[in-house]
């Protein structure tokens, strides 16, 4: 177990094999995975997927129709051919389960996360801030700071697997790419300039989260990762090949199937707010399970906390709002579902 005054991770809780979780973990009635109609993709719901989109080639015009419809039914898609290496992937997904399985709670200690500061850099447990009485996920993470370059200090990962930060950085620097792409395309599908939405972002504060999910004794009342939506802009995921993830479209939650070769790109509240609502972020959350750990990689891509975001289109239905503040909001009150963004909607 963990040292004394130093957080408990999950995956200390998960190692002592007790038949039942700790009551902080355990979901109310109304949040807990069965609560809702839940699909899955080997069912009759496969169709309701979110759509998986070829980047290949030179039809620009069928990308951008193919990325607008995913805008508008799902805030979210799964890319592939999208031009990041499949073996930078691999070796992802590969350093970080070996941080998470391979190294000593000693060892993962000596990068842990300040507790009392949200979002902050290292290895952690609780996503909300302490005085936040939510129920608590289960799920450990490490959580890098990789964008602008002058948040970038690898000597802050860990060097246990000889490449671990050299990875690291090869895949911020081939996300943000990406990210760069993704978002031209998306603004083009709205008939808006390439640049428009990473021009309102600005630029990009980017943070790479690996997150560990311990096989879990009681998965009928916990939650990997509760019910929300990302803040920022963009986030590009992948996973290794243990479903967990779902998303939430038409009152129901649909199970995510993993793509070894594809990304997943699950926009966030902040290019809803430029978009006008025309294209909504995509409200997710992780199941566990008692058989096996999964593990995931989100890259988030976020304004500067001083960034104002405002809405593209006339007339607005979201209020102006200063990034740091909206942050600041969700890490104080938690975000179950989308209430955050929520509540900057304009009353007329």
């Amino acid at each position: 177990m963990s040292p004394a005054g130093e957080p408990v991770r999950v995956q200390a809780i998960a190692q002592t094999r007790n038949s039942v979780v700790p009551p902080q973990y355990v979901q109310p009635p109304e949040t807990r995975p069965a609560a809702k109609l839940t699909h899955h993709h080997k069912n009759e719901a496969a169709e309701l997927s979110p759509p998986s989109i070829n980047l290949a080639g030179e039809d620009t015009g069928r990308l951008k129709d193919e990325i607008g419809l995913a805008c508008r039914d799902w805030g979210a898609f799964s890319v592939v051919n999208h031009g990041v290496p499949i073996e930078l992937l691999d070796q992802m997904r590969r350093v970080g389960k070996s941080f998470f399985e391979e190294c000593d709670m000693e060892q993962k200690l000596k990068y842990s996360c300040d507790p009392n500061s949200p979002a902050s850099e290292g290895y952690g447990s609780r996503m909300l801030l302490a005085d936040n009485d939510s129920v608590l996920d289960w799920r450990d993470y490490f959580d890098h700071h990789t964008l602008p370059l002058s948040r970038r200090n690898p000597a802050k990962w860990p060097h246990y697997q000889p490449n671990y930060r050299e990875v690291v950085a090869e895949y911020s620097d081939q996300m943000k790419v990406l990210a760069q792409r993704l978002l031209g395309l998306i603004s083009e599908s709205l008939g808006l300039p390439s640049s428009c939405i990473e021009e309102a972002v600005g630029e990009f504060c980017q943070n790479i989260t690996v997150g560990y999910y311990p096989p879990c004794p009681q998965p009928d009342l916990t939650l990997g990762l509760q019910s929300h939506s990302d803040m920022g802009a963009v986030t590009l995921l992948i996973q290794d090949n243990v479903e967990g993830l779902q998303v939430f479209k038409d009152g129901e939650w649909i199970t995510v199937r993993p793509l070894h070769d594809g990304i997943l790109v699950l926009l966030a509240d902040q290019t809803e707010i430029i978009t006008n609502g025309k294209y909504r972020s995509c409200q997710h959350r992780a199941l566990t399970n008692a058989e096996r750990a999964r593990l995931s990689v989100a890259t988030f891509h976020d304004p500067a906390k001083t960034r104002k975001v405002f809405p593209a289109f006339e007339p607005p239905i979201y209020h102006e709002v200063m990034y740091g503040d909206y942050v600041s909001s969700w890490y104080t009150k938690g975000p179950e579902g989308k209430r955050n963004i929520d509540a900057l909607l304009i009353k007329y």
